[in-house]
């Protein structure tokens, strides 16, 4: 009986735990999304591979492991919807995800690394993709030199 009062109690302490990570990295996920459809657009074409690189960085990352794919997928389409409503609607909202983590460094760092791998993932990390990295970089509070753009 004690044996099982105590499993009930690690497991509820364990799904507090998510819960609190989840919550604490909204922002990460909402800013690690809109940075991925901001490079992914960058050469006009949302493709596969761009999406794949994403979801296979996003599950190896600590900080957004945390979350279930579908809720990844979810939000990354949600800042997708935007620039199909209207690409100014699109650019203005996901610069504001990417300032919710603007001075958390560690966060910010892991951001452009995303960016980055999911702008490589076709094979061409092109000029139209650099510039709106480097843009991403100066909304992130970051040199753009720093990761070579």
């Amino acid at each position: 009986m004690l044996s099982n009062l105590m499993n009930s109690i690690k497991s509820k302490a364990s799904d507090l735990k998510s819960g609190v990570l989840q919550y604490k990295n909204k922002n990460f996920l909402n800013a690690a999304a809109a940075g991925s459809v901001l490079i992914s657009r960058a050469d006009g074409d949302v493709s596969s591979e761009e999406k794949q690189k994403m979801m296979k960085i996003v599950s190896s990352n600590d900080a957004l492991s945390v979350f279930d794919q579908s809720e990844v997928i979810k939000v990354f389409n949600e800042y997708l919807g935007y620039f199909e409503f209207d690409a100014d609607v699109g650019v203005s909202k996901s610069y504001e995800a990417l300032n919710k983590i603007r001075g958390d460094e560690t966060q910010c760092r892991t951001l452009m690394r995303l960016v980055i791998a999911i702008a490589g993932a076709d094979g061409d990390f092109d000029a139209d993709e650099k510039a709106v990295a480097k843009k991403v970089a100066v909304e992130l509070g970051l040199t753009p030199a720093e990761f070579e753009l």
